[in-house]
């Protein structure tokens, strides 16, 4: 399970990788015969209700942000590969009721675009409604909570974090006309009151920062990704490495403390 932040121009940034290697990256995908799985199709194999291909990744995309659109998609639309997107939902709001985004658009680094966002400024660094439609109309990339307000679910109290949840799934659902059954945990902050809470609101899978590998049994409410990094010769050995079973166990066993 693959995660993304920034497909932008700014080689070293944190959490960012250049589009140049996001191409490469996902040629090899589409070149070496990868299925990118819906997270549907994902949480069937993890329910042992479906059996993956063996070289099966999911794709995924933290906050929404403006480059997703106009750098990651399209290269998702050239290799045909399946994405999801989690996106705090009072950033998209703020985004298209300011207008669309300047064109072209600007990508600032990403301490800047997220103080951007924080402070509401989230015109030109945060996809608004108009990008996300145009997205899911491709049929390859479908959207799914990060919060509101990209919020830190292991700290607020329970009234808020239960806000937060249900406010985004339900604005969400609104929106696109479907159900919204999965949640991206911001930061990759949460506590135990908080699971209780998605599950109480109707998530039926929750998203962490943790690595890891996901596995049929994997708990669904604790699902683990793989942070991507900025380079294409990485890329192509953890590709293989995390899709054979025994290997991936055994390079995980030995990179714990």
């Amino acid at each position: 399970m693959l995660m993304y932040h920034h497909v932008a121009p700014h080689p070293g940034d944190m959490v960012t990788v250049t589009p140049a290697t996001f191409e490469g990256q996902m040629r090899y995908l589409a070149m070496n015969g990868y299925a990118a799985l819906s997270l549907d199709e994902l949480l069937s194999a993890v329910r042992r209700e479906w059996t993956p291909p063996k070289k099966a990744v999911a794709i995924t995309f933290d906050d929404g942000w403006l480059d997703t659109w106009a750098c990651a998609f399209p290269v998702l639309v050239k290799y045909r590969l399946r994405a999801a997107v989690f996106v705090a939902t009072g950033w998209v709001d703020r985004a298209s009721a300011e207008g669309p985004p300047v064109s072209p658009p600007a990508f600032p680094p990403h301490r800047e675009a997220r103080r951007m966002a924080e402070r509401g400024a989230c015109r030109g660094v945060v996809v608004d409604w108009g990008r996300i439609a145009e997205m899911r109309a491709s049929g390859l990339v479908d959207f799914y909570s990060h919060t509101v307000s990209h919020a830190m679910c292991d700290r607020a109290d329970p009234e808020a974090v239960a806000e937060e949840l249900g406010r985004s799934k339900r604005v969400l659902e609104e929106r696109l006309g479907r159900p919204c059954p999965y949640l991206c945990w911001p930061f990759g902050k949460f506590s135990k009151e908080a699971v209780a809470l998605a599950r109480e609101t109707g998530y039926r899978a929750l998203f962490t920062t943790r690595p890891g590998v996901v596995r049929e049994g994997t708990d669904p409410f604790d699902i683990p990704r793989i942070v991507v990094k900025d380079r294409v010769d990485w890329f192509r050995i953890r590709a293989r490495l995390y899709t054979r079973p025994w290997l991936s166990s055994l390079y995980l066993a030995a990179k714990k403390p």
